[in-house]
């Protein structure tokens, strides 16, 4: 089953409740909030790093790893627009 970023968020948000022995009626939305913020700026940390690596190692063919990394880019601006919406 599937699951999206945000029941991820949920279901860590709850994992992390009951490590730290926090009711889990004691801001589990921020918490869950605060895990999403961060998973999704990991993701774009990484979609930048996989662009470099496109790029740096298809040297021999510009062109596809221009339009290789453009593209790992892209997913950029949908993370930005999940992350913005979270403020």
């Amino acid at each position: 089953m599937s699951k999206n970023l945000r029941e991820r968020a949920e279901v860590t948000a709850q994992e992390v409740q009951e490590i730290l022995g926090i009711a889990e009626d004691d801001r589990p939305k921020e918490v869950a909030d605060a895990i999403e913020h961060a998973i999704i700026r990991a993701l774009i940390e990484e979609r930048y790093r996989c662009a470099d690596m496109v790029h740096d190692h298809m040297e021999e063919d510009a062109q596809k790893a221009k339009y290789v990394s453009e593209k790992i880019r892209a997913v950029k601006s949908v993370l930005m627009t999940n992350l913005n919406s979270m403020r």
